[in-house]
């Protein structure tokens, strides 16, 4: 097909490793962005539908981590951590997150924020280390419908806040 995208090796590599989940959100990129920077924004949107955010330590900078526990509607606790690895500031964040630091699972995904009109596209792109492991997240966690209820909750926050700072 002429026009067509093609994959790179590495994409194709690690295509059966992977979830890709995109979103255009109503708000401006720098607002989006900082959702993901600070602690006061991230619990307020973090996780699927009926979940909820406890963070225990935060830190927003590169190698800095995010130690939280996400509490699930039927009253499950699920321990999370994350280590952001590169910031790009209102462009790209790549992290590493798993149950617990050094997690031999623990799975990469990068966020690029990018300008949509007035809008943003959100892309997360994650990668799992095996098959296994993402097909797993797929089949047992819903981890597809999970992300795209998380940024569904996170399109919900931000167009509110944009609504909110419009009004004054």
């Amino acid at each position: 097909m002429a026009g067509a995208r093609r994959e790179t090796p590495a994409e194709t590599a690690t295509a059966d490793r992977e979830i890709v989940i995109s979103r255009v959100i109503e708000a401006p990129r720098e607002l989006v962005f900082e959702a993901f920077t600070e602690v006061r924004h991230l619990s307020r949107w973090w996780g699927p539908e009926g979940f909820t955010t406890t963070t225990r330590s935060f830190e927003f900078r590169e190698g800095g981590e995010w130690i939280f526990v996400l509490h699930g509607p039927d009253g499950t606790d699920y321990p999370e951590w994350i280590r952001w690895l590169r910031i790009a500031p209102a462009e790209r964040i790549e992290l590493l997150h798993g149950e617990f630091r050094d997690d031999p699972n623990a799975f990469a995904s990068v966020l690029t924020f990018a300008p949509d009109d007035t809008a943003t596209r959100i892309v997360m792109r994650t990668v799992f280390p095996t098959k296994e492991l993402r097909d797993e997240a797929v089949e047992k966690y819903h981890a597809v419908e999970g992300g795209r209820q998380t940024l569904g909750s996170l399109a919900a926050y931000v167009t509110g806040l944009a609504r909110k700072g419009a009004e004054g």
